[in-house]
């Protein structure tokens, strides 16, 4: 079957929430946009009380519930410590390359609301001036933010209100290119976020309902391996739409979506993989099946936790994860293809 949306929906939804930021457990600026998008649809939020952000669709079949999983937080850090001269010490949030964000804006959230730019940079941050500038490991021991206000000591610091465990996140920098290349960070998991928004649009325009009661869970903390352990206890399947990765001995590229068969510790489950595999094939979706070291999924955790239900996962495959990601236009348009299936078991 033929899915006809309009591709640039994904993009528009992309650009709108990956310049909101949300590292891990930050859901304060994302959850209204997030309740926002989905009552343009006509559709409601609910949370639980980790803050997940849900959407509950009726199905043609409302004795099974089924959910989807997809996760707004990203990678970031949180203030570790300030030092004398007023630069700022950071422990990380999910799993940052360094060497990736090094000469980054990142901009740090206070508590009492206020935001205060600055630059991510390492302590021999200059090739003029320290011998080790090139060859200094980049970890949390090296790291440091320089603020983009006027500060010279600890005390200029939290006279800006800025404290321990403040919340940073990193300036996203999304480009979209002409021909379809979509190069930003945290397209984990943004992106897919994006293709259920656009899947849920879709279905609302074309008069659709799922095949079974859906729920669409937007976690917080899958970067740090906690965003899918609680599931409602109606759930009988979890499919995680996430990013695939591209490297050797994978199958997967940009302009297909990965079907993952096992990450770093379980196999998914076998008939639903095998089930999303012939949506694709009958589809005639460009797709991949791959397995991942270092890598999971909040369906992952939801088994880890003990919950009694299917996993599955699957999502637009991108060079250089965690760091500044690319995918295509088409990865993402295959992804929303495939979650479309499944969604109305076509």
């Amino acid at each position: 079957m033929k899915f006809t949306y309009d591709p640039q929906d994904i993009l528009r939804y992309f650009e709108t929430l990956v310049n909101v930021p949300s590292p891990v457990g930050y859901y304060v600026q994302m959850n209204p946009v997030i309740s926002r998008l989905a009552e343009e649809l006509g559709l409601t939020v609910w949370h639980d009380n980790k803050s997940t952000a849900y959407i509950t669709v009726e199905g043609v079949d409302n004795s099974r519930t089924v959910l989807v999983g997809a996760h707004l937080d990203t990678i970031g850090m949180v203030v570790r410590s300030i030092d004398g001269n007023g630069m700022i010490r950071v422990r990380q949030l999910g799993g940052i390359n360094y060497n990736s964000v090094e000469g980054e804006t990142v901009t740090i959230h206070t508590r009492d609301g206020r935001s205060y730019t600055g630059l991510l940079t390492c302590q021999s941050h200059s090739v003029h001036v320290f011998d080790d500038a090139r060859t200094l490991e980049r970890n949390e021991n090296t790291m440091m933010v320089i603020l983009d206000e006027p500060v010279s000591s600890k005390a200029d610091v939290k006279a800006l209100g800025i404290r321990h465990g403040d919340m940073i996140s990193v300036d996203p920098r999304c480009q979209i290119t002409p021909n379809g290349y979509l190069k930003s960070r945290f397209i984990d998991d943004k992106a897919a976020v994006a293709c259920c928004l656009t899947a849920l649009k879709y279905m609302k325009e074309q008069g659709l309902k799922p095949r079974y009661r859906t729920l669409f869970a937007f976690a917080y903390a899958e970067e740090i391996g906690l965003g899918g352990t609680y599931v409602p206890a109606e759930v009988s399947e979890y499919v995680a739409v996430d990013i695939g990765l591209i490297g050797p001995g994978y199958d997967g590229n940009e302009r297909s979506v990965t079907i993952c068969a096992k990450d770093a510790s379980t196999p998914y489950d076998y008939e639903l993989t095998n089930h999303l595999i012939a949506l694709a094939e009958n589809n005639k979706i460009d797709h991949a099946v791959d397995i991942f070291y270092r890598y999971g999924t909040d369906a992952n955790a939801a088994l880890k936790a003990g919950n009694n239900l299917r996993a599955a996962a699957f999502g637009m495959a991108v060079y250089c994860s965690h760091g500044m990601e690319r995918t295509h236009i088409h990865g993402l348009t295959a992804t929303t293809d495939l979650l479309l299936a499944y969604l109305l078991q076509e």
